[in-house]
């Protein structure tokens, strides 16, 4: 059985297997992940961007998952299945060991208050402020680092939607590094972005080496 019934809270992963947080839409969430650990990203309802954030532990959240490291070794690829996520320091801080949808963004930035204050749109959440609420940061959004976009279709947008992931698909990462990490449910619901309605997602820890479960959709096996 790869996935328990969703718990109602989650903050490390413990010995008695996997354990499911349900991020609740346009919100955001912090776990902490021990190096060697595999841990999931999953969209439960289809065309959900997450922004994942990431620090390496007892760094005081100076020592970061970098996008323009990333870049830097993928050649601005989307990263594949064995292949890296870097730190700013230049270490590999995650591996992708299994990827449902196999394109994300690392380009775009958080979504911001701004961003929807110049739209009109005062009050409403951001991918920004959820990371900074759930880290504690005292720089508040201006801490936030950029993120690895989840399910993001930036690269190809042009070929497929933005958001092509589907209901169950998935991301899941092995730490190469004990990390603090953090989620946002892009609440960002303009031009029809995220499907034009903003839904939860899971994110599961403790994920037992070797599990291929392919689609996810809350119900234990």
């Amino acid at each position: 059985m790869a996935f328990p019934q969703p718990t109602s809270s989650l903050a490390t992963p413990s010995d008695s297997g996997p354990k499911t947080h349900i991020v609740p839409a346009a919100h955001g969430h912090a776990f902490s992940v021990p190096k060697d650990s595999h841990f999931r990203i999953v969209d439960l309802h289809g065309e959900q961007v997450v922004d994942f954030a990431a620090w390496v532990s007892n760094t005081n959240l100076i020592e970061k998952l970098s996008m323009s490291h990333t870049r830097y070794h993928l050649s601005g690829a989307t990263p594949s299945i064995g292949e890296f996520l870097w730190t700013n320091a230049d270490r590999p801080i995650f591996k992708i060991v299994e990827d449902t949808v196999k394109v994300h963004d690392m380009t775009f930035m958080s979504c911001f208050p701004k961003m929807y204050e110049d739209a009109g749109l005062t009050g409403h959440r951001s991918c920004a402020t959820n990371i900074a609420e759930v880290m504690g940061m005292e720089a508040g959004i201006l801490g936030v680092t950029d993120p690895f976009n989840c399910f993001q279709n930036t690269p190809n947008y042009s070929l497929k939607r933005l958001g092509s992931s589907k209901p169950g698909d998935y991301i899941e990462f092995e730490a190469m590094l004990d990390c603090v990490c953090a989620v946002s449910c892009c609440p960002y619901d303009l031009d029809g972005f995220n499907g034009g309605r903003i839904t939860d997602i899971a994110v599961v820890t403790g994920v037992p080496t070797g599990e291929r479960d392919v689609r996810y959709d809350g119900v234990a096996r």
